[in-house]
């Protein structure tokens, strides 16, 4: 493939899709490709994704990219402005419940809640009677507060998501392929070109990193350190014909999180020795139901006293080990290589704003729309990390 693009993207998951839907959105006849190895997502942190949206977290920004995502995804079909053959993602908003155990813990949720306010967020802090109060199935004796979004957060369809974006962007005009990326052409200290798997060299006058946890290797091809790694998560599918609660919220405790799945659930904890795993392992790590979760589980809501996993998956956090906050736009070193990668398990749910902001710093230079200068790639380089203290 000799003929030169404005812009190829490495990986056209649910990141690398947005933005090319953003880009032939805002510079229609831009020539736009995107590159993805396997148009299955059988391993990709998009179709593996619990698939939530949240307004509560600790840092403006994310908050900030929230607020426009969860627009973007209510009215999904509205805002993707092109035919593009999916419907409504179901944004089903059961919110989300963030448990604190201590009197520092409450006092940081209450102060985290003002700023997401000012931001258009709902958030609530209550006390431990006013969360039982409502979901009177959980035991509150050792808590001290809890944080609860009533509107704007939930979960909903993450592969329609994906979907309508390809779809949208090839309407407008983006060319996909399914092919691997395995290194760049660099003059300079500009990338004039991706290499493909079959295809060859193609001319580019700008690429993005849109390779989720393979995303340190793409870095490499440039000669940059890029602190993303993959991070193993084993999710289980329960039953528990004792604690039947479809309106229940997406409970983050200390050692899991749990929220409804039709007549299931869905739950996950972090492994206690976390750490970088094989971009090919996907080996569960089913111990930790039986060891870590299910007694936690059944002490926060008795009505788990019964349960049986019925299914399981592992999916894969691209993980920024500096401060699990995304890695954004374009690197000081090599300016016309742009990043969209490094969030740690949030990535889904910030994809319509981050394609967006990619798009726009791509076309016009900078952050438009939001300034999500505190994400960029510039505090990577000089170490300072930007840490997000809400990561689930």
């Amino acid at each position: 493939m000799s003929d030169s693009h404005d812009v190829v993207i490495i990986g056209g998951a649910v990141m690398g899709a947005a933005c090319a839907y953003w880009l032939t959105r805002m510079q229609p006849g831009l020539r736009v490709l995107v590159a993805e190895r396997d148009i299955s997502f059988a391993q990709a942190s998009t179709a593996l994704s619990v698939a939530s949206i949240r307004s509560q977290f600790s840092t403006a920004v994310n908050v900030a990219i929230s607020r426009f995502g969860v627009d973007f995804i209510r009215n999904f079909p509205e805002r993707l402005g092109v035919e593009a053959g999916v419907g409504s993602l179901g944004l089903k908003e059961n919110g989300y419940l963030f448990l604190s155990h201590s009197a520092e813990g409450a006092t940081l949720l209450a102060e985290l809640a003002g700023m997401q306010r000012d931001l258009g967020a709902a958030t609530e802090v209550w006390t431990p009677a006013q969360v039982q109060a409502r979901f009177p199935w959980l035991n509150v004796d050792d808590l001290s507060a809890g944080s609860f979004g009533p509107r704007d957060e939930g979960w909903f369809d993450n592969m329609g998501l994906l979907a309508g974006f390809r779809a949208a962007a090839r309407a407008q005009g983006a060319r996909f392929v399914t092919d691997e990326a395995v290194g760049l052409e660099m003059a300079g200290g500009r990338v004039t070109g991706v290499h493909l798997a079959k295809a060859g060299m193609v001319p580019c006058a700008a690429a993005v990193n849109a390779a989720g946890t393979r995303a340190a290797v793409v870095a490499g091809w440039a000669g940059l350190d890029l602190p993303v790694e993959p991070r193993k998560r084993t999710v289980f599918v329960i039953d528990a014909p004792n604690a039947r609660h479809p309106d229940a919220p997406l409970l983050v405790d200390t050692g899991f999180y749990l929220r409804p799945e039709h007549d299931h659930w869905i739950t996950a904890t972090v492994p206690q020795d976390d750490g970088p795993c094989d971009a090919n392992d996907f080996e569960p790590d089913l111990h930790l139901f039986e060891e870590v979760i299910w007694e936690q589980l059944w002490h926060r809501a008795p009505g788990f006293d019964a349960v049986k996993v019925v299914r399981h998956w592992v999916g894969h956090y691209a993980y920024n080990t500096l401060d699990q906050n995304a890695i954004l736009g374009p690197h000081p070193d090599v300016a016309n290589l742009f990043f969209m990668n490094g969030f740690s398990g949030h990535g889904l749910q910030q994809a319509p704003a981050v394609g967006r902001g990619l798009a726009e710093h791509i076309l016009h230079g900078g952050w438009q729309s939001l300034d999500l200068s505190d994400l960029s790639v510039g505090r990577v380089v000089k170490g300072q990390a930007f840490r997000e203290k809400a990561v689930v």
